[in-house]
């Protein structure tokens, strides 16, 4: 499970960029920061490598290895 908090988001995109599995895209929302925040689109592709969560300056994203 991946968890993006749009409250801590600030729309770098580093998330987006660092995945090597292009798993996020830019939502078409805007949140209380008016930023578009990214959203894991594609996140059966996720690996749970951890990336995005190291990458986030913000800490706006949580990843969850899910337990089969």
């Amino acid at each position: 499970m991946i968890i993006v908090d749009s409250n801590l988001c600030k729309g770098c995109d580093i998330c987006i960029i660092t995945c090597p599995k292009d798993v996020y895209a830019k939502s078409e929302k805007v949140n209380k920061k008016n930023v578009y925040v990214p959203y894991a689109s594609n996140e059966d592709n996720c690996t749970y490598c951890g990336l995005c969560e190291l990458s986030c300056p913000d800490q706006a994203i949580y990843v969850e290895k899910e337990v089969k």
